[in-house]
């Protein structure tokens, strides 16, 4: 969800409720965690978000290291054939 969207049905349930002092003061307070809590998860899931791209970005230069590896290798290969015949 996002943060604008979850922000508003808050600030909606907030409003319409129709309640007594002391279980609106702990329902404010609820709504106060879980905003908290969502912008926490928001962030952390952003953190991770950057570490998979992090993690992508390093396997795709391993595999370009990797094939450029075979590459040379091979071509090591082709120029010793001729010395062991």
């Amino acid at each position: 969800m996002l943060e604008s969207n979850f922000e508003k049905k808050i600030q909606e349930l907030l409003n319409n409720a129709d309640l007594p002092l002391p279980q609106k003061e702990k329902l404010f307070l609820l709504a106060r965690r879980s905003s908290e809590n969502h912008k926490k998860l928001q962030t952390q899931f952003n953190n991770l978000q950057h570490s998979l791209d992090y993690l992508r970005l390093g396997l795709k230069y391993l595999i370009f290291d990797l094939e450029a590896t075979r590459r040379e290798n091979q071509a090591l290969r082709e120029k010793l054939k001729p010395e062991m015949e």
